[in-house]
């Protein structure tokens, strides 16, 4: 029998190729073939992996980082295909919010091997989510830390967010949850399936991705030093102390902005206004 493989050449730099040895070498010693379907660009791996999945792929296994395993979600979504993640990536914030999962690499090629568990997902109008959307001065990290090359590793997210301050800004979002509109102004919004963004960032720590909510954290019009209070905290989820951050919990959320840009997963996805929505068990994850 053969299985999938994606992998992404970006994945820690170079470690995705190292960790695909490793992964076929555990298949062969389970009697299983590699077939390695990654594509030429991002567009082709994910036409490889829905082919894969339409073929009826039992599993898809994914060599790399939260960009990937939001790549693999888009194919496997819905479907009773097994999505086995071996995290190579910079931040791996997505296997940071999934009791029992493991990182070392061999591990982590045999769990891909192992039962699954249905996990939720986010559905929004621009595709899947996995951990967390986000919008506001985050995404704008997420675009700044894809452009760097140097420091390697989640500390990129933290130099990126000290080189954005000076372009942060705040803006007038509607927000909705559940039907209950908000009217806030708005540095930041987070909706999360999974606690951790941005390389360990603890944005949503009640996050849940069993119980088919979303949690949603919200900092409001906040000056530069606040924000970097806020990114202080962030990493031990303290940060829901702070006067100017606002959390809620639904199982549909509305951002109504025309200045937004939504990001997923550490990858961009499309403008607001944009509809997020907890769907049970989407996924079934090796785990």
């Amino acid at each position: 029998m053969s299985v999938p493989i994606l992998m992404s050449p970006d994945a820690g730099r170079g470690e995705a190729a190292p960790a695909m040895e490793i992964v076929t070498n555990v298949l062969h010693s389970s009697g299983l073939e590699a077939t390695d379907i990654t594509g030429s660009d991002p567009a082709a791996s994910l036409e490889a992996a829905q082919q894969a999945v339409s073929l009826g792929a039992e599993r898809l296994i994914i060599i790399g980082g939260d960009g990937l395993v939001n790549l693999g979600l888009q194919a496997v979504a819905g479907t009773d295909t097994v999505l086995g993640v071996v995290p190579v990536g910079t931040g791996n914030d997505f296997v940071r919010g999934i009791d029992g999962f493991v990182t070392e690499t061999a591990a982590a090629a045999q769990q891909a091997l192992g039962a699954s568990r249905d996990i939720d997902a986010i559905r929004t109008d621009h595709g899947w989510v996995a951990s967390v959307a986000t919008a506001g001065f985050s995404g704008d990290v997420n675009a700044r830390a894809n452009q760097l090359r140097w420091p390697t590793g989640p500390k990129r997210y933290s130099v990126a967010t000290v080189m954005q301050l000076p372009a942060m800004a705040a803006r007038d979002v509607k927000l909705t949850v559940d039907g209950s509109t908000h009217s806030v102004r708005s540095a930041l919004i987070a909706v999360a399936n999974t606690a951790w963004f941005g390389g360990g960032m603890q944005i949503c720590p009640a996050a849940d991705p069993t119980d088919s909510m979303l949690e949603v954290t919200v900092v409001g019009d906040v000056g530069r030093l606040e924000m970097l209070r806020f990114f202080g905290r962030v990493f031990k989820g303290t940060h829901l102390e702070i006067p100017s951050v606002t959390t809620y919990r639904g199982r549909e959320i509305s951002i109504d902005c025309s200045q937004l840009e939504l990001w997923g997963d550490g990858e961009p996805l499309g403008p607001a206004p944009v509809t997020l929505t907890a769907v049970s068990g989407a996924l079934k994850l090796a785990c």
